[in-house]
């Protein structure tokens, strides 16, 4: 026990220093509006589907002197061209057929948006073992 005769010195205990964290939140914020808006200039479809520097398809090879054909595969997998529903024989015969005509006919394959995966790459093998070199893929800007 202390002399109330003598003098003690009380000294006051410290404040707890606080760590705001709204100025990291509004960082965070403005880099999530910023990467939001500049990836809306990002062209993610930029992986080719053929090799660029591949020696069979040159300049004048791609360019093909029938029209494209356009193949739209449905939700439910289902390739069609110009609104009939076609089978797997007769995808193959109609790709065969048009392959024998133009060598560098254009193939164009328009997924829908809900179209699985896996029918978009049995299209795409269907489509180059008919002989088809000129495949593309290709999609809508306004159907995300």
């Amino acid at each position: 026990m202390q002399d109330p005769a003598v003098p003690s010195l009380q000294r006051p205990s410290p404040q707890k220093t606080v760590i705001s964290l709204v100025p990291m939140i509004d960082v965070m914020l403005i880099l999530l509006v910023f990467f939001m808006v500049t990836s809306t200039y990002l062209n993610l479809d930029m992986i080719p589907a053929v090799d660029q520097g591949d020696a069979s398809l040159d300049a004048t090879a791609t360019e093909g002197t029938a029209p494209p054909l356009l193949i739209r595969l449905g939700s439910d997998g289902v390739p069609t061209v110009r609104g009939v529903a076609l089978l797997q024989d007769q995808l193959q015969g109609l790709l065969e057929e048009r392959v024998r005509d133009d060598p560098f006919v254009r193939v164009l394959i328009l997924p829908s948006a809900a179209a699985d995966v896996q029918s978009l790459v049995a299209l795409m093998d269907t489509a180059t073992q008919m002989g088809a070199v000129n495949v593309s893929v290709i999609r809508l800007e306004g159907s995300q």
